[in-house]
């Protein structure tokens, strides 16, 4: 092949419409990523950005809006445990998961019901 993929720019989680104050609580205010502001073309689309790291996760606004249940971004995490307890503080059900071995990871659902994976990076 003449080409490679370099590296993910960002990754895209879905939203209902008009829900962007709580995609900013839980993104920026729960999980600490920060707001970035979107481009003036695509602001009247809805949804909102962030960065974490050298990273981005979008959230788009999609109608009909619809979960993903299965499709997931996945996040190492310095201070898993830490994280762990900080969403369960906060109201969201972690869902250990064992069935890799050596693997620890967890699930969370966010407030629009996709699934989000989170990986031990000290593991």
């Amino acid at each position: 092949m003449e080409f490679t993929i370099g590296k993910i720019d960002h990754v895209q989680v879905a939203a209902p419409k008009g829900k962007e104050q709580e995609a900013i609580g839980f993104y920026a205010g729960i999980l600490g990523m920060n707001e970035i502001e979107k481009p003036d073309a695509l602001k009247g689309r809805g949804g909102a950005w962030f960065e974490f790291g050298s990273y981005q996760l979008h959230v788009g606004v999609e109608e009909p809006f619809s979960p993903a249940k299965k499709a997931h971004p996945a996040f190492r995490v310095n201070g898993f445990y830490a994280l762990q307890d900080h969403l369960a503080a906060n109201h969201y059900e972690v869902k250990n998961d064992t069935s890799i071995p050596g693997v620890q990871r967890f699930f969370v659902s966010d407030p629009f019901g996709n699934r989000l994976e989170f990986l031990n990076s000290e593991s």
